[in-house]
């Protein structure tokens, strides 16, 4: 057989899947062509910190003055003067309203002339008295003469006993007529105004008092918190904030001052009242205020922003960011949320990194591109919930 010469020129000889083109050996056409890589994933991540949290029992309350005082009047007479005017803060003792004096006055007069007149005759008793002691042994006097005498002397001063009495009640009735206020506090609307004649016996009053600095708030909450805020007051002052309706806007901070002593069977909840100062008067009686307990704080738990948390039908769990720019589904176990932030009993430790925002694109094994948080991201360095010291806080489900 005669031997084939093969000739390589620029054509393009076709040989199964591979060209040979100028030389050159490529790919062909039914050649398995290199997987494209992915690019990471944009989200928003945050370091798990620790933090000390306060735990709180919710509830809601009604601010009540401390002391409400109705001023009435305890003499009869004309009320010549109201020396306040509604609305006066006023402290105890001060002039409140003036009734005429002058018939009090009289009265006090009189018991003094009778006193007077009294510790004459006793005098003049006890001069007798000395004389008849010395006739008695020379027997110039008889002793039945001697011993009426006596007698006479103990009844004057009986009588001047009975003066200083009726002295001392005439002045307290002089100092009814002078009405001043029995606590310090605000006055309300004036109920008598001036030149009416008052009586003792009056059903109503002259003005109402009521003491606001401090002021008293009356809360319920559930039975079930008894035995945390007993053991909170075994340990010291039980601190108690008082918010507004929106439950966000603080009124006051005061502490626990009684436990009812019984609960109520109709609702299942026990009354507490706290006191608080009300220096600003934010408080007023009457209103309705949202009230948090402070019954425990829990030192240095593992907190993260509360957006950071997700739900499934397993539990809760977030996205945790590896050292490799994956991610992973590691579930947690949440203890509380508030104000933005969740504290975490179980799942993640300090440092751990977890994605608080871009959560809906991700899978388990994503690579991600992770830009920190912001500063205003509840929870982070600098923002509402953040730092070290009772940054978060956490209401214990009611």
């Amino acid at each position: 057989m005669r031997p084939v010469l093969w000739i390589v020129t620029p054509a393009v000889i076709l040989a199964g899947a591979v060209t040979w083109h100028f030389g050159l050996l490529t790919p062909g056409p039914d050649a398995p062509k290199a997987k494209a890589v992915a690019p990471p994933i944009p989200v928003v991540a945050d370091t798990v910190r620790l933090q000390d949290v306060p735990i709180y029992a919710l509830g809601i309350g009604t601010v009540q003055a401390s002391n409400t005082i109705v001023v009435k009047v305890r003499v009869d007479g004309e009320l010549q003067k109201v020396a306040f005017t509604e609305g006066q803060d006023v402290k105890a003792g001060d002039l409140l309203a003036q009734i005429d004096p002058r018939p009090f006055t009289a009265a006090l007069n009189q018991a003094r002339a009778a006193k007077a007149k009294d510790e004459a005759l006793l005098a003049n008793a006890k001069m007798d008295y000395e004389r008849y002691k010395t006739l008695v042994p020379k027997q110039a006097a008889s002793q039945q003469q001697l011993d009426t005498q006596s007698a006479l002397v103990a009844q004057y001063q009986a009588a001047v006993e009975g003066d200083q009495a009726a002295i001392d009640n005439a002045q307290v009735q002089l100092d009814y007529a002078t009405i001043r206020a029995p606590i310090s506090g605000r006055t309300g609307v004036r109920l008598v105004d001036q030149g009416n004649i008052v009586h003792a016996s009056d059903t109503g009053g002259l003005v109402v008092i009521t003491q606001v600095k401090p002021v008293a708030v009356l809360f319920a909450l559930p039975q079930d918190r008894l035995e945390d805020v007993r053991e909170a007051m075994a340990r010291g002052p039980v601190e108690v904030i008082a918010l507004k309706r929106d439950g966000t806007t603080q009124m006051g901070q005061g502490q626990i001052q009684l436990i009812d002593n019984q609960i109520s069977s109709d609702t299942g909840t026990l009354r507490l009242k706290a006191l608080f100062p009300n220096d600003d008067l934010k408080l007023w009686p009457g209103a309705f205020v949202n009230v948090k307990v402070l019954v425990d704080t829990r030192r240095a738990v593992a907190t993260v922003p509360a957006q950071a948390i997700q739900r499934s039908p397993d539990g809760f769990y977030v996205y945790r960011v590896k050292a490799d720019d994956t991610v992973e589904q590691r579930p947690v176990k949440v203890g509380g949320t508030r104000d933005g932030v969740s504290f975490l009993e179980a799942g993640l430790t300090a440092g751990d990194r977890v994605v608080v925002d871009g959560q809906y694109k991700l899978t388990p094994g994503a690579r991600v591109s992770a830009r920190q948080a912001p500063a205003g991201t509840p929870g982070t360095d600098g923002a509402p919930g953040g730092g070290t010291l009772t940054s978060a806080s956490a209401e214990s489900p009611a």
